[in-house]
């Protein structure tokens, strides 16, 4: 069981930057390739960029050529939640995060096969990396 983060919309404002505030609470997409961590090969783990719950590995990491990070896995069961996406037309898996309920970016099933076969494509600008690699919050 996760521990909720609630505070409200002028929080959030206060502590994201105006890019980091679309994305992780209103739901915006970087473009692509253009995020801090689409080409990230650095061991560690990658965190919520709004309350630095651990999301995933630098082990489940994987170039999908989406123009965005994309993992495997999460690194904790139950640090994401899923949630029906039918914005722009389209049908499609949101991920957010469990904590705080930030949206982080989409999940497809055209991953790895050899792994679990899932896409987690996240946005850089939603994420903090911690190279310690502690996925301990």
């Amino acid at each position: 069981m996760v521990d909720k983060i609630q505070k409200s919309d002028e929080e959030w404002r206060r502590k994201l930057s105006p890019e980091e505030y679309a994305v992780l609470r209103q739901a915006a997409t970087e473009r692509p390739f253009t995020g801090e961590f689409v080409h990230n090969k650095t061991d560690g783990v990658y965190r919520c960029g709004a309350c630095g719950q651990a999301l995933f590995s630098s082990d489940t990491k994987f170039e999908s050529g989406s123009g965005w990070p994309s993992f495997w896995d999460v690194v904790n069961e139950g640090s994401v939640e899923l949630r029906e996406d039918r914005s722009h037309g389209m049908r499609r898996t949101e991920v957010v995060c469990s904590r705080c309920g930030s949206h982080l970016g989409h999940l497809f099933d055209d991953g790895p096969s050899e792994t679990t076969g899932l896409r987690y494509c996240i946005n850089s600008v939603a994420l903090d990396f911690d190279p310690k690699g502690s996925d301990s919050d």
